[in-house]
């Protein structure tokens, strides 16, 4: 009987002691940077930042992420679930790999050659990355937008 009272105090004294109360906070999007062009892929990476308050982690997994490229959709990001850590700020990297024929046609010739001339890209991320810990899933609404310049 004592060890089942024990055991129960110890659970709640867990239970209401550990924060678990609000979501990891999303800071920002930034680092856009294009790491590869050739004549048949663009791979553009860019880092997502946040900051866990709580005592437990959880998960957070991008679904349905857009990229656009000088306002055109060109690819959407689907990630595996990455682990979030305990009391600690963080990052979660995210890689997509653009073909260049996608970005290519009647339409964005004119703006394509005007990115050339410039040597930059306007990188649109648009969309959610979503947070899940113990049953509880919450979503974070990402509208990111950054000129980025072209390696060449």
């Amino acid at each position: 009987m004592f060890k089942r009272l024990l055991m129960f105090s110890l659970f709640f004294t867990l239970l209401f002691n550990c924060s678990v109360t609000e979501k990891p906070e999303f800071v920002k999007l930034d680092n856009i940077e294009i790491v590869d062009s050739n004549s048949k892929t663009i791979t553009l990476t860019v880092n997502a930042f946040f900051l866990n308050k709580n005592d437990v982690g959880g998960t957070l997994k991008t679904d349905d992420l857009k990229v656009y490229i000088n306002n055109m959709e060109i690819a959407s990001v689907i990630s595996d679930e990455f682990e979030v850590p305990k009391r600690e700020y963080f990052t979660i990297p995210l890689t997509v790999k653009v073909a260049t024929d996608s970005i290519i046609n009647d339409k964005s010739i004119g703006n394509l050659l005007g990115s050339l001339f410039s040597q930059r890209l306007e990188v649109h991320y648009k969309g959610e990355i979503k947070y899940k810990i113990m049953g509880y899933s919450s979503t974070y609404t990402v509208d990111e937008i950054q000129d980025v310049k072209i390696k060449l």
